[in-house]
């Protein structure tokens, strides 16, 4: 252990600094920046591809996006398994990165039409092999972007000492930044480049620069990241907190299984019953965990409605006039809004606005979100026009003048309309154009109602939730509340596959209703269960289980310190008026 700090001590003297900061960090943030880029822009023209180039319908388009996205969400944990058990944090980021960035270069190839356009009219004659690439190009960016994700920001916080805890709470907030501007900026470009047209034989929508662009992004954070490499404090492999975990659960369940009859006596949590194998710090360590872990069960719902604004909100766009990109320019707005302005005011005011409160807020303002979805899709149900369904008769008409007009009627041979024939009159002076269904007059920027309380929302549900995981989380296992907080996004995702493939809904307006009314019936269910829930002090719960030691030496083993625990536990404690004890 000595020889380890020594070594780490000896690297940080040679790492350079800039304004008291490692310059290494200045490194990881561009990094992230452009892989934020380079995600945020492929997933905003995702469902359009899906739709428009590959020809499925909307429920198929959603089905497939939400799977993407779920499994973006559920690799964290194989990533977090590689690089603490394995790799290391930095080698983990690399490989993967390696990966993330085929991926992208494979769906910016599967969108190239003119690879099957063998007679070059402009649409794929293979779609197959576009289809396949494009599925191979996901799930490699599934596994590279989910794998780093529980990576890039601790190897960022590995760079500090412990007495740099101001520059390191900094650079947190620098690396939150780059994120929200990695995605604001690509949710800009990426539908504009698509917009464009390009083609070797015909020209059409240009989604293989609208995916270039970001595998040229993902190559450029690959490099980013590597040249900062000299600079870089690494750490070796420790061993995965998170298999640690779920052996001593194994264990406790096999124990108490094995010893379900009445005469062996009971004991105070299931938990309890890892004793004989496992450290009675470790198994205080799991109750915290498993605790705080319960209060997720309710959150993939809001999730469910968060990602939709990448599917369903983007295809009610199409339905609408104008172009109008909201959500990211709100969500850059949005947070120091709501952290300097509206928190301070609501203390002010003496409400008790504890985050398992803030939380339920911003579920229900994500449920009022898709109220204003589905009042808009109603008014947009209106103005379109009523087509035939499959299984009527479809009459197509082109009103000529003096021409002989070919006539299809669905299920019948073609026939003509007596007059003269087109072929042989080049003269089209007498041709008359007639609009017979009018353009949709709702603009898109109807939708800034919608996406203004789902990003309210989501500042109020996920910055929070985020800081009180950490806070509430034991010293050695906040990566494993991490990855639990991302698996219930991956959740969230897999519930509006399910929603989409049933499909029982004849109407768009009606599955937003759904949703809105799932999420405030979980809402309440919530609330309930944040009511029942005490506040934790994970370095006090930790300290009883220690032996006695020098309190510096707890606190490197901890590897956490007591101010920030304390000062979140008191703020808690004086905000609740009621008198409650903490309890494992």
């Amino acid at each position: 252990m000595a020889d380890k700090e020594e070594q780490r001590t000896k690297k940080t003297k040679n790492s350079p600094s800039c304004l008291g900061y490692p310059v290494s960090i200045f490194f990881i943030v561009v990094n992230e920046f452009c892989e934020r880029f380079s995600y945020y822009g492929m997933k905003a023209v995702l469902v359009l591809y899906f739709k428009y180039f590959i020809g499925w319908d909307n429920d198929l388009s959603t089905t497939i996006y939400h799977t993407f996205v779920a499994l973006c969400y559920l690799t964290p944990i194989l990533g977090a398994i590689i690089a603490d058990s394995w790799l290391g944090k930095f080698k983990a980021i690399v490989y993967l990165s390696i990966v993330y960035t085929i991926g992208q270069v494979i769906m910016a190839i599967s969108a190239i039409h003119d690879i099957t356009d063998t007679n070059r009219d402009g649409t794929p004659d293979n779609m197959t092999f576009h289809t396949a690439m494009s599925m191979l190009g996901l799930m490699l960016i599934a596994l590279g972007t989910g794998g780093i994700k529980p990576c890039v920001a601790a190897f960022g916080g590995d760079q500090f000492e412990e007495h740099q805890e101001k520059q390191r709470s900094t650079f947190f907030s620098i690396f939150y930044l780059s994120i929200n501007a990695g995605s604001l900026l690509s949710t800009l470009i990426t539908p504009i480049l698509r917009a464009q047209e390009c083609g070797i034989y015909s020209k059409q929508s240009c989604f293989p620069l609208a995916f270039g662009v970001p595998a040229a992004l993902m190559v450029v954070a690959l490099i980013v990241f590597i040249a900062g490499h000299s600079m870089y404090i690494m750490e070796s492999p420790k061993g995965n907190i998170l298999l640690r975990v779920m052996k001593c659960i194994g264990f406790a369940i096999k124990n108490r299984f094995n010893h379900r009859s009445q005469q062996h006596p009971k004991r105070e949590h299931w938990m309890d019953w890892a004793e004989e194998k496992y450290d009675k710090l470790l198994i205080a360590q799991v109750k915290m965990v498993l605790k705080v872990l319960f209060l997720y069960i309710p959150l993939p719902m809001f999730w469910a409605l968060f990602d939709q604004q990448g599917s369903r909100w983007t295809l009610q766009a199409t339905t609408m006039d104008g172009n109008f990109i909201v959500n990211p320019i709100l969500i850059v707005i949005m947070v120091p809004i709501m952290d300097s302005a509206v928190y301070p005011l609501i203390k002010k005011c003496h409400i008790n606005f504890t985050p398992l409160r803030r939380m339920t807020v911003g579920m229900l303002l994500a449920a009022l979100a898709f109220v204003a979805a589905a009042l808009l899709q109603i008014q947009i149900d209106q103005t379109m026009p009523n087509f035939p369904s499959s299984s009527q008769i479809q009459v197509k008409f082109l009103n000529l003048e003096n021409t002989s007009v070919p006539v299809e009627v669905e299920g019948q041979e073609p026939f003509a309309v007596p007059g003269f024939d087109v072929s042989s009159n080049n003269d089209t002076s007498n041709l008359n154009t007639i609009q017979d269904i009018e353009p949709n007059g709702i603009h898109m920027a109807w939708q800034v109602i919608q996406y203004f309380l789902m990003t309210c929302g989501e500042v109020v549900f996920s910055v929070t939730g985020l800081d009180f995981s950490y806070a509430q989380a034991p010293s050695n296992m906040k990566s494993v509340l991490q990855a639990g907080w991302l698996l219930t996004v991956a959740v969230g995702n897999i519930i509006v596959l399910i929603v989409a493939e049933a499909g029982s809904l004849p109407d768009q307006w009606a599955e937003y209703v759904l949703f809105a009314s799932l999420l405030v019936a979980v809402s309440i269910i919530f609330a309930v269960m944040a009511y029942f829930y005490t506040y934790m002090d994970p370095m006090e719960i930790e300290a009883k289980f220690m032996d006695l030691e020098p309190e510096e030496k707890k606190r490197k083993e901890l590897g956490m310190t007591t101010k920030d625990n304390l000062a979140y536990v008191n703020n808690e404690t004086s905000n609740n008026t009621d008198d409650k004890q903490t309890k494992i």
